[in-house]
C-alpha cells in the first residue's frame, strides 16, 4: 500500500497577526470558540474552585467557562490583556458563578505566592491548579536563541509551574479531590525545529507531570497534563506571519487547527471525579496525529 503525500498548506482563514505576545482575542477572526453549542454542565465540579494561568482567552478562557458551567469558581490568572480577561468574567458571572481577575506575571514566584494567597482569601479553599499560560518565540536555528529569550520562555513556560504549586500545596492537601493539570504540547512527543525552546520546555512539563503526580499520589492530588495540538488562539497571530497564520492547522490529519473547547473539556475530564483513578498521564487534542507517547 503505497502511503498518502502530505497536502499542500491551506488557507483556511484570513490574513492576519499581531505585533505582541500573549495577543488579544477580540480581534480574532473567526472568534476562537470557547464552548461548544449545547453543552450542558452536569455538576461535576460542583463547588469547586480552581485557579487557571492564561486564563483569559484561548485554551484558558475554555477551561474557565467550562468549569463555571460545571459549578466551579474560577480565579484567572493573565498578563496584561485586561479587556480578554474582563470578557471571561463576564462569560463565568452569565454562568452563576464568581470570578477573581488577578493580573501578573508568573515568571515571578512571589506574584505567584500572592495570587493563589488572593485566591483562597476570595473563596476560601482552592481544589485544582491549572498551569496553562506559555509564550513561545519561532527562531530559524539555534544560534538565534539568545540567553534572554532563553530564560524568558524556560521562566514562564516551566519555572511558573514549580512556583505555583508549590504556593497552592498546602491548600490543595486540605481537600478532597484535588488534582494538578498542565498544559504541555504536541511538540513536546515530535519536536519543532523553529521552536526549539519552547518544545523544550514543553518536553520538560511532560517530565514534571509525572514526577510530581508521583510525588503527591500518597497525599491523594492527582497531577495529569493535556497536549494540544494546533488550536487556533491568540498566541498564533501574535506569534507568526501573515500566511502561516491563514494556513495555520491545515498540515494537522484532520485538516484544520482545534477550537479551544476542543481541549477544554479535557481540563473537566481531568480535574472532575470521572478520571479519580487517572493520575500522570497526558491527553492528546491534536487533530489525529499519532505521536505514542
Amino acid at each position: 500500500m503505497s502511503k498518502s503525500k502530505a497536502q499542500p498548506p491551506r488557507k483556511l482563514r484570513p490574513e492576519q497577526s499581531q505585533a505582541h505576545q500573549p495577543g488579544k482575542q477580540e480581534p480574532m477572526r473567526p472568534q476562537p470558540r470557547t464552548i461548544r453549542a449545547g453543552y450542558r454542565g452536569s455538576g461535576k465540579l460542583d463547588d469547586k474552585v480552581a485557579v487557571i494561568t492564561g486564563g483569559d482567552s484561548g485554551i484558558g478562557r475554555s477551561v474557565a467557562v467550562m468549569f463555571a458551567r460545571e459549578g466551579a469558581d474560577v480565579a484567572i490568572i493573565y498578563l496584561e490583556e485586561t479587556a480578554d480577561a474582563e470578557e471571561t468574567r463576564t462569560l463565568i458571572e452569565k454562568e452563576g458563578r464568581q470570578c477573581l481577575l488577578i493580573k501578573g506575571d508568573i515568571g515571578k514566584p512571589a506574584f505567584c505566592e500572592k495570587a493563589i494567597a488572593r485566591t483562597v482569601a476570595k473563596f476560601g479553599r482552592l481544589d485544582v491548579l491549572i498551569n496553562n499560560a506559555a509564550e513561545q518565540h519561532p527562531q530559524e536555528e539555534i544560534g538565534a536563541i539568545d540567553e534572554k529569550q532563553l530564560l524568558a520562555t524556560f521562566r514562564t513556560n516551566v519555572f511558573s509551574m514549580f512556583y505555583l504549586v508549590e504556593a497552592a500545596l498546602p491548600h490543595l492537601k486540605k481537600q478532597t479531590g484535588s488534582s494538578i493539570i498542565n498544559t504541555t504540547s504536541v511538540t513536546a512527543y515530535r519536536g519543532s525545529p523553529g521552536l526549539l525552546d519552547y518544545s523544550a520546555t514543553k518536553g520538560a512539563i511532560v517530565s514534571f507531570t509525572r514526577s510530581l503526580s508521583q510525588s503527591l499520589v500518597e497525599e491523594g492530588i492527582r497531577v495529569n497534563a493535556v497536549a494540544p495540538g494546533p488550536i487556533w488562539t491568540p498566541l498564533i497571530p501574535a506569534t507568526f506571519d501573515k500566511k502561516k497564520v491563514s494556513e495555520f492547522g491545515s498540515d494537522s490529519p484532520m485538516g484544520r487547527a482545534g477550537e479551544p473547547y476542543e481541549c477544554g473539556s479535557c481540563y473537566v475530564f481531568l480535574a472532575s471525579d470521572d478520571s479519580s483513578y487517572i493520575s500522570g498521564q497526558v491527553l492528546h487534542p491534536n487533530g489525529g496525529e499519532v505521536i505514542n507517547g
